[in-house]
């Protein structure tokens, strides 16, 4: 069984002992979430939402916070003596897809 989830404006396909990294969520390691933006349920009985099934959930617990490796954000204007170096760490959340209920 499997479903998609919308969390942090992006789509997931997840299934039941999955590991995934979304956007942060405001939760403490060792904590559950809940997912309730259910788009889609499929395995032996498919379920379509329109825009989200009714009465489905994803619970996942969180596994670590944490932050993506840096990238550097460099603005160059050529022959205007424009540079601008700057760096960004995107934070994440881990979690693990524990039950989907459909």
């Amino acid at each position: 069984m499997y479903a998609i989830i919308e969390t942090g404006g992006k789509q997931v396909k997840v299934e039941e002992g999955q590991a995934i990294y979304v956007e942060k969520l405001d939760v403490e390691q060792g904590g559950t979430v809940t997912f309730d933006k259910v788009l889609f349920v499929g395995g032996d009985n498919v379920k379509v939402g329109s825009p989200t099934v009714e009465g489905a959930t994803v619970t996942a617990k969180v596994e670590k916070q944490g932050r993506a490796k840096k990238i550097i954000v460099f603005k160059y204007k050529a022959k205007k003596n424009y540079h601008k170096k700057q760096g960004h760490r995107q934070p994440y959340t881990k979690v693990v897809i524990e039950k989907i209920n459909a």
